[in-house]
Formats: structure tokens, C-alpha cells, sequence
């Protein structure tokens, strides 16, 4: 854990940390030690078996939580990052080129936040700009020549809401992305890493097949944002949270998810590792689903198209 953790992860570190320092003395503090780890995971179960829609918002965004970047070096093998959108320039805030999976050729596109701060700069907190759009877009089609299917990775506040993105045609990349997606003719399936914001998050997000990490979050708005546009008091985020519906069960209710990834008790970054491996059996499975699913754009367009449909008693 992090000095950075939510304030609901605060009496785990405090204890955590005092394991730590008895353990400088191993065998003088071998009971205590033992006692300390079974009351953390006690209240490790009783903090995360209850978790408010608020609370995983910030699971979401905890600092140590894996990024595209840890998924993609234990998941794949021989990645090829490609850059540029062939129009303007390269956007570090997406990761994209062709990849293995257990011998799999597939394409592969991630938003990346970065770790350091200045790796964070660097990627401008995971949030694109419209030549990311355009190079995700790219490469997707490139894969669609090739025949071999595509994989999204999503993990992004929202799109930059910059005076030069918009210039360079901000709204036009993300709906031409939601345009072209529905009718690329191969299997595209998605994950939902860590935060799903808005059109940013949508613009990889048309697949035959979406799954979602446990404590991930997708909406149409942030919390901070819904607050600040519906009460107009941010200090409401909250509540906005538990109206926004935007956790991995609420979206699995709503059928706009099909399939939900659980992690290990207290989130991804306890095992990243473990969550890495979990995650690429059930892309593995979810690609095989797919296959099934001929013609690729068909099913996808009548999926999307189901999304909302209120059935009347």
C-alpha cells in the first residue's frame, strides 16, 4: 500500500506497517506477526466485502493499481508498439501495434496514465488526444487486413478537453472511431482496466465482447464532474457516484458488460501478477466466444443496439 491510498485503506497500512517493522526481528515478533496478518485480513474482508460505488472509484485510480503498460508485458509476447497517426503525430497516451497471445497474432490497444510523474506528463494522465484516436484507429484496421483480432484495453479519465484537441478535431476522431469499430470485419474484445471515462473511454470500447476488472469503473462522467453539472457542489461527489451506476456489477446488470474479472481481495495491485494471469485465460476464452460470433460486425451492431431496450411487463 501507498501513502497515496484511499482514507477506507488507512487502518490496513497502519497496521501493515507495524508488521514491517517487527519483522526486522523476525523471531522475537513471530507471534505477534501472526496476529497482526489474521486481524489485516479480517479487515481486509470486512472493508472490501463492503465496498461503496465511491470507494471502488478510488480502487480505480489507487497509485499502485496496474496499468496497460504491466498488463501487456505479462500477457503478451513479441509486442511491436506502432506509433503515429499518419495526419499529425504520435500520442503516448495510447499504446498500440501487433502482439502474441499463447501464439495468438492479434492487435493490441491500451490508454496508459504512466507511473512516475513524469511518465504521467509524458502520457498526459491517460488521457488522448485525437491522433491517439486515430493511431488506435489505424491500427485496428490494420488488423482487420491482416484478419487477426483486436484487443482494447481501457483505462482513461475521458478524452483531453484541450483547445488544441479540439482543433484538431477532438469530437470527429472519437465518433469516427465509434463509427468505424462497429464495422470492422474481425473480432474485437475489450477490457476495462481501471477507469472508463465518457467518449475518451466508448472509443475503444465498441467490441463484440467487453469485460471488466472487479473494482474498474466505466460512466459516462466522472463522479467530480456529475456533481459539479447535476448539484452544482463537488462536494456531492459521493452521491454522484452511487447515481452514476457505474461499477462492474451495475454494468453486468445492465448488459453493457459481459463478463466481470474479479481481483484479489483489496484490489489488482496486491498481485498484479495473479491479476495479470487471470486476465489473459479469460481473453483467451472471451477471443473463443467471439469466434463464434460470424459476421463480426453484425453481432456487434445488434449488441450495441440491444443496450437500453426497456422490455415492458
Amino acid at each position: 500500500m501507498s501513502d497515496l491510498s484511499p482514507e477506507f485503506e488507512k487502518p490496513l497500512l497502519k497496521i501493515e506497517k507495524k508488521i514491517k517493522q517487527l519483522e526486522l526481528d523476525p523471531e522475537k515478533n513471530s507471534k505477534q506477526i501472526t496476529g497482526l496478518k489474521m486481524k489485516v485480513l479480517k479487515l481486509r474482508r470486512k472493508i472490501f466485502s463492503r465496498l461503496t460505488p465511491f470507494q471502488k472509484v478510488q480502487i480505480a485510480r489507487h497509485p499502485l493499481r496496474p496499468l496497460f503498460s504491466d498488463y501487456s508485458a505479462n500477457i503478451f509476447t513479441n509486442f511491436l508498439e506502432l506509433h503515429g497517426d499518419r495526419y499529425f503525430s504520435d500520442d503516448p497516451a495510447i499504446i498500440a501495434g501487433l502482439a502474441d497471445l499463447d501464439g495468438l497474432k492479434c492487435a493490441v490497444v491500451g490508454q496508459e496514465k504512466g507511473k512516475t510523474t513524469a511518465e504521467k506528463m509524458r502520457r498526459n494522465f491517460g488521457m488522448s488526444h485525437p491522433e491517439g484516436y486515430r493511431k488506435a484507429l489505424r491500427v485496428m484496421k490494420l488488423a482487420e487486413k491482416f484478419g487477426i483480432p483486436v484487443l482494447t484495453f481501457i483505462d482513461t479519465p475521458g478524452a483531453y478537453p484541450g483547445i488544441g484537441a479540439e482543433e484538431r478535431g477532438q469530437s470527429r476522431a472519437i465518433a469516427q472511431n465509434l463509427q468505424e469499430m462497429m464495422g470492422i470485419k474481425v473480432p474485437i474484445v475489450s477490457v476495462v482496466i481501471g477507469e472508463g471515462g465518457s467518449g475518451g473511454a466508448l472509443a475503444l470500447g465498441v467490441s463484440n465482447y467487453i469485460l471488466m476488472l472487479s473494482n474498474a469503473i466505466y460512466s459516462v462522467i466522472s463522479p467530480e464532474g456529475c456533481a459539479s453539472i447535476l448539484f452544482r457542489d463537488a462536494s456531492r461527489t459521493e452521491q454522484a457516484a452511487n447515481i452514476l451506476k457505474l461499477t462492474a456489477q451495475d454494468l453486468f446488470d445492465f448488459g453493457v458488460v459481459d463478463e466481470i474479472v474479479p481481483e484479489p481481495l483489496g484490489g489488482a495491485h496486491l498481485e498484479p501478477e495473479k491479476q495479470a494471469k487471470l486476465l489473459k485465460k479469460r481473453l483467451l476464452q472471451a477471443i473463443e466466444i467471439v469466434k463464434e460470433q460470424k459476421p463480426y460486425s453484425m453481432t456487434r451492431y445488434k449488441k450495441f443496439r440491444k443496450i437500453g431496450v426497456i422490455k415492458k411487463a
